[in-house]
């Protein structure tokens, strides 16, 4: 690419007269142009990837490297005295998702386009997202976050689809944003949005009328469901999403001549957890009004669906009133009765039908009962979906059940976070890795090599010290960049624990006032947002905080411990922290996270996780092998175990370990009352001794104790940056690439 004469075309200026914006739109503008010229001719049979979210960070450096032109653009830009960084900077993050399940979508989007398939994702244009994370009063408060600008990346296409309600129908207008493969084609993200959409009935905060729909539908992502109103919305915006996704799919299928009796020849449509269920018998209705018989059109859509559990928490497995969906979508109701009914005929077993005795309707056995396929995202999560969760379903169709562990794109979480690291690699293995993860085991023949480890080391130093900056100018806090950088950034939740990770903070203060000072400080470093209606959550962080201003103002321990909890996390400061880490925290209630996508980007990056054997750690720790990770805590049996006699009793524990009573009494200590809510932290010290439903206090010694060691392991830095490598080396198997190729060999059947 010339950028000078680009920007001549465009402006009429050199790269020295524009200003940082013109240069950004231009170089939007271009790459726009170049991925279109990318889009793959459609062949017969497509894959509909549908997910409630898509997080995908910025875009532009991203799709310049995935063009192949950003070391040109950087080049050309710095010979000009520009710096690409404070181009990149200009760029608002598209506010499309949250957590794990969103940046998983993005990740599958990315390698779907680099692997050359044909498939798309389809979702919603979330005007606000989440929210924007603001902290005040050491809590967490939340504004809408104004993302879109005239300047973006979606395109509005000439396509409408009605999608009607029981009591209204709004026109979904379709946005289309490229998907650009890593040397390959593009793809593309569809998002819908409702054309009467109004911003403006958003008061104060992130508050509106959950009862005007046509207004508030596409506004955003997950809205507060403490009320019926609340969940009636989500019904609203999953009926939304699919209906016109279906809608979009039938007419591209027969566009390329489906005759509809084959649409399965034609489409694969793999649901994202169970947001999307509502495309089977949405799909099946559109069938039958365009002529086909309906016990054919469920034959047809459970040959062409599959279904991707992320979770075993019962509160995350949606099930809905039957009376909601009569209200709200009274067209699909008399469909999922007859299919319930189906399955009652077929199976004696009552707690496997669709719809309870409660008239509840239960979106996952939906899912599993009319899916061709039903996969977990690492191998204990399947393990225990097979064994436990859904046996029930398992001895009725084994045949279905497969796992396909998690993936990252290693574009985004190397090539693009961590440019030094990226070219060191390069220069030690060559760039086969980019495109084949596996190269990346060659690392290990340098194990032990003094020069490499030491370069390593110098790495990442430099992405703590530029963390360091930026955290400082962003957040105006002072970090030592010598001290050992630990992380925890997920989504808030008690079952990953931040709450054990802010006991260990409280019992390490302690530990300093008493005179007992590490060698090395600590940094540990939270990011996290909780859900607006989750009020323990919200608990968590104000502990965090509250934490945060009394150690980092005390003198006689803030040179040695510092806590930081970034505000209004997202995959831009992920992009930041990750590079930075040193101790990666994965620190869920054993069988209680599918997966986790974050354990394997720190890995990437040299980070050595500390963790349970939960999710995708299980797989980490077999292939780093046991001195290569910290592993800590009760086994998922044990677990599963307690929960099923209900033997667990949290008092116990907290009135006879006096390390866990002074830690959790600290919580409701004057010194933290002074800064804190009396109600909030009050609340959450109760449901720890009263409850502690995810287990904090039987892991928490070990916790302790193996943090310790990794904390002094880390003195031996040849060692350590021994272990960095290993990680690095062995992340391969962890690329998205490799988990697309599976989906694809064994369920898409994508030619």
């Amino acid at each position: 690419m010339n950028l000078t004469e680009l920007l001549k075309e465009n402006y009429g200026k050199s790269i020295k007269e524009c200003s940082n914006e013109e240069i950004y739109t231009s170089l939007l503008k271009e790459a726009q142009r170049l991925s279109e010229k990318k889009k793959r001719p459609e062949s017969k049979k497509k894959l509909y990837y549908f997910s409630a979210e898509f997080l995908i960070g910025k875009l532009l450096s991203n799709n310049l490297i995935n063009l192949g032109i950003y070391d040109d653009v950087k080049k050309q830009l710095a010979e000009n005295g520009r710096n690409i960084c404070e181009i990149e900077d200009l760029e608002k993050e598209p506010s499309l998702g949250n957590g794990g399940l969103g940046r998983l979508a993005a990740c599958f989007l990315d390698s779907i386009a680099t692997l050359g398939l044909n498939g798309d994702g389809v979702g919603i244009k979330y005007h606000y997202g989440l929210f924007k994370q603001v902290f005040k009063n050491n809590k967490q408060t939340a504004v809408p976050d104004r993302w879109l600008t005239d300047n973006s990346w979606l395109v509005k296409t000439e396509k409408v689809y009605p999608v009607k309600f029981g009591n209204i129908t709004v026109y979904a207008i379709l946005y289309d944003l490229n998907i650009t493969g890593y040397n390959n084609t593009a793809n593309t993200l569809h998002l819908f949005d409702a054309e009467t959409a109004d911003e403006g009935i958003v008061t104060e905060g992130i508050d509106f009328d959950k009862s005007r729909i046509a207004k508030n539908l596409t506004l955003f992502l997950y809205p507060d469901d403490s009320d019926d109103a609340g969940r009636k919305l989500r019904i609203y915006q999953q009926y939304f999403m699919v209906s016109a996704g279906a809608q979009m799919l039938l007419d591209e299928a027969v566009s390329k001549g489906c005759a509809l009796h084959d649409l399965d020849d034609y489409a694969v449509i793999q649901i994202n957890d169970t947001h999307p269920t509502m495309v089977i018998p949405e799909l099946i209705r559109l069938l039958t009004l365009r002529g086909i018989e309906l016990d054919e059109a469920v034959e047809i859509v459970s040959r062409c669906c599959a279904y991707t559990n992320h979770t075993i928490l019962a509160e995350a497995l949606e099930k809905w009133p039957l009376h909601y969906l009569k209200e709200v979508v009274p067209q699909l109701v008399p469909i999922i009765e007859i299919m319930d009914d189906k399955v009652r005929r077929k199976i004696d077993n009552t707690s496997l039908a669709i719809i309870d005795k409660n008239n509840t309707v239960h979106m996952a056995h939906l899912d599993i009962h009319y899916c061709m396929s039903v996969n977990g995202v690492a191998a204990l999560h399947t393990d225990i979906l097979k064994n436990e969760e859904l046996s029930g379903f398992y001895e009725i169709y084994p045949e279905k059940f497969n796992n396909k562990t998690n993936g990252i794109t290693f574009r985004r979480w190397l090539l693009h976070c961590n440019h030094q690291l990226t070219d060191f690699i390069t220069a030690l293995i060559g760039d086969g890795y980019k495109k084949n993860a596996d190269e990346l085991k060659r690392l290990k023949q340098f194990k032990g090599n003094k020069d490499v480890l030491t370069k390593l080391l110098h790495i990442k130093q430099d992405k703590k010290k530029e963390l360091c900056g930026y955290l400082k100018k962003v957040q105006n806090i002072s970090v030592d960049q010598a001290s050992i950088f630990d992380i925890q950034i997920k989504r808030l939740h008690e079952y990953k624990r931040q709450q054990l990770n802010a006991l260990y903070i409280i019992h390490k203060y302690l530990e300093i006032k008493a005179g007992k000072k590490p060698s090395t400080p600590i940094t540990c470093i939270f990011g996290a947002k909780a859900a607006p209606a989750y009020i323990i959550a919200q608990d968590i962080i104000h502990l965090i905080l509250c934490l945060s201003e009394i150690i980092n103002n005390d003198p006689q321990v803030n040179q040695y411990l510092k806590v930081i909890m970034v505000e209004n996390y997202n995959v831009t400061l992920a992009e930041r922290l990750i590079p930075a880490c040193d101790i990666s925290e994965q620190i869920s209630l054993a069988s209680k996270e599918a997966s986790g996508t974050g354990n394997m980007k720190f890995m990437l990056n040299g980070a050595v996780t500390l963790g349970t054997e939960d999710g995708a750690n299980v797989e980490i720790h077999q292939l780093v092998g046991d001195d290569n990770i910290y592993v800590f805590g009760d086994s998922s049996d044990v677990v599963v175990d307690r929960y099923k006699k209900a033997s667990y009793s949290a008092r116990d524990y907290y009135e006879q370990d006096a390390d866990i009573k002074e830690a959790v009494d600290f919580i409701t200590s004057e010194e933290v009352l002074k800064v804190g809510d009396k109600t909030m932290l009050e609340r959450l010290s109760r449901e720890l001794i009263g409850k502690d439903w995810f287990m904090t206090f039987p892991d928490f010694k070990a916790y302790v104790q193996t943090k310790e060691k990794a904390l002094a392991d880390y003195e031996n830095r040849l060692e350590w940056a021994d272990k960095m490598l290993v990680n690095i080396a062995m992340a391969g198997f962890f690329s998205s690439d490799r988990t697309i190729e599976e989906y694809n060999r064994d369920i898409w059947k994508l030619s």
